[in-house]
């Protein structure tokens, strides 16, 4: 016998799933407000693609920063944005449904409440344009699903993730997903500097710390705070080279190499992990917090930094968005805070918790003490 509540769950889908009642549903007085609903969101999971094809299209034609400067007609922005008037029309329509644009006076359209909140997020238009990857995987979720080959159009942007030798990886390998995580990881960067303070702290060693954009956003609160960066050799150099450009140098030292296979540097007292451990497999991960837990003194920090499924109100981001996401790159997956926890535990830290961030979907904080 089911327990009561499949019982009731099973009910349910019966019911709902009956014609009848659904005739019922969109007519009645009560219930046809809420059929209504239901229906506009099964219509947004059918068209979702669609919608981001229309937001890839405004990205890439440079829309929002072109309205950015004040509203046009539709004359005029056929002519910025070398289309047709019918196609120009036709995005315009498109965009405005979404929230992108909206009316003015005069038949001119100007920044809608999304498009307004692009034009200051590059790391967003990033994102929005490196998805041409992505939905080159997701072609055909199927096999992608059962592992047949799909190109690996993702896996060849990420070529770390499953790379026997990813230390052997030169500039032109980590060139453009050093430029997405930095253009990406600003924002990030707000959110967690915002939620714990390194006023305590002497030096903060970042592991896989990219071109060291969180590293500098953390010197800016923190004028005595020593810098460590530890990350590819090739994606080092990059770093090296904008601590000089920042004026960070005397305070900054970066170290080349691959965490699976050298060591980590020692002498930081907090370590921070942005967008990093969802990236690889739990054996992976696992040997990645041992490491870390190894240089970090009694009492020393980490800093876990990344979405985190099971998130309340950003369920679709951890357990669609990054699940695919993350399986089209070949490694990696995403993890609930308990998941993490107990990896941590393994590793030999003695507590952990979940410090709430400003925005959660953007990123969520867990603390961990040696």
């Amino acid at each position: 016998m089911w327990p009561l509540r499949d019982q009731l769950l099973s009910f349910r889908d019966r019911v709902l799933s009956d014609p009848r009642f659904q005739r019922f549903a969109t007519t009645s007085r009560v219930m046809s407000p809420i059929a209504r609903r239901q229906a506009r969101s099964l219509f947004d999971l059918c068209a979702g693609f669609v919608y981001s094809q229309v937001l890839l299209a405004c990205v890439e034609l440079d829309l929002f920063r072109i309205l950015e400067a004040g509203p046009l007609d539709a004359e005029a922005l056929s002519a910025e944005l070398d289309l047709t008037p019918e196609a120009t029309s036709r995005l315009l329509t498109a965009a405005l449904a979404l929230g992108l644009v909206d009316r003015r006076g005069g038949g001119r359209y100007g920044l809608g409440m999304h498009g307004a909140a692009l034009v200051a997020n590059k790391g967003i238009q990033a994102m929005v344009a490196h998805h041409r990857a992505l939905y080159r995987d997701l072609a055909d979720p199927v096999a992608l699903l059962r592992g047949e080959d799909q190109g690996g159009a993702l896996a060849g942007y990420w070529p770390y993730a499953k790379g026997d030798t990813p230390g052997a990886l030169g500039e032109a390998d980590v060139a453009s997903y050093t430029q997405l995580m930095s253009a990406s990881q600003t924002l990030v960067a707000e959110q967690v500097l915002h939620a714990y303070s390194l006023a305590g702290h002497d030096t903060l060693l970042d592991v896989g710390g990219g071109d060291g954009t969180f590293l500098c956003a953390a010197a800016r609160r923190n004028p005595g705070l020593r810098l460590q960066l530890f990350d590819l050799p090739a994606v080092a150099r990059r770093a090296e080279t904008r601590f000089e450009q920042e004026g960070l140098a005397i305070r900054a030292q970066t170290f080349g190499g691959s965490f699976f296979d050298d060591p980590l540097p020692n002498g930081a007292d907090v370590v921070s992990l942005v967008r990093v451990l969802h990236d690889h497999d739990d054996d992976r991960a696992q040997h990645l917090l041992r490491a870390v837990r190894n240089v970090l003194p009694r009492g020393g920090v980490l800093l876990i930094a990344e979405p985190l499924a099971g998130t309340a109100g950003a369920e679709r981001m951890g357990g669609a968005y990054f699940g695919f996401y993350l399986m089209a790159m070949g490694s990696g997956r995403p993890r609930e805070f308990a998941d993490v926890a107990a990896m941590l535990s393994k590793a030999g830290f003695a507590a952990q918790r979940l410090v709430r961030t400003a925005v959660p979907l953007q990123t969520s904080l867990i603390v961990a003490t040696a």
